[in-house]
């Protein structure tokens, strides 16, 4: 259930704090949530920071992430087959807070069928995906890992992401009638 003002927060995961124009992103996705009844909680960005601004990033965004109803995580690829290792924390968190994942970006199609068009698959003769390394590869048919796939709601673009959420927040328009 939302917190105790009327509209839900929701929290903005994702490696969009390196995109060169995230406070343009970050605006579009706020003006989306405002549209749907909700209030963007956009992560911090480590401005002013500090003298140890690793810690106070992630001191800021953990107090940000507990003051939040719902999170949409952008978990696309980030510098290779998987989204963004941070992002994938605050997924987990997320879900250990109790909190909705709307999760956007994936890619079509599963992760083994990623790793393999990228090269990094071998079957072993009883059909096992292997990485070049001998390293299982998992293949459940899921569009990622499935500690993600299992626990979060997949769109394919935020704005969707954001809709999703606020029809399991209560906030989506034709709800709040």
């Amino acid at each position: 259930m939302p917190s105790s003002s009327s509209r839900p927060r929701v929290y903005l995961a994702g490696p969009d704090v390196f995109r060169p124009d995230a406070a343009q992103y970050f605006a579009a996705l706020a003006l989306a949530c405002d549209a749907l009844g909700m209030t963007a909680v956009p992560p911090f960005d480590g401005k002013d920071a500090g003298t140890d601004p690793a810690r106070r990033i992630y001191e800021e965004n953990m107090k940000l992430l507990r003051s939040a109803d719902g999170v949409i995580a952008n978990l696309a690829p980030f510098r290779g087959l998987e989204p963004d290792s941070g992002t994938v924390f605050e997924v987990g968190a997320a879900i250990a807070l109790g909190l909705p994942v709307a999760a956007y970006g994936v890619p079509p199609g599963t992760y083994a069928q990623r790793a393999g068009t990228a090269g990094l698959v071998g079957r072993d003769p009883d059909g096992t995906l292997r990485d070049p390394d001998g390293t299982l590869i998992e293949d459940f048919g899921l569009p990622l890992n499935l500690m993600l796939a299992c626990s979060v709601h997949f769109s394919d673009l935020a704005t969707d992401a954001l809709r999703v959420l606020a029809g399991i927040l209560g906030s989506a328009p034709e709800k709040r009638r």
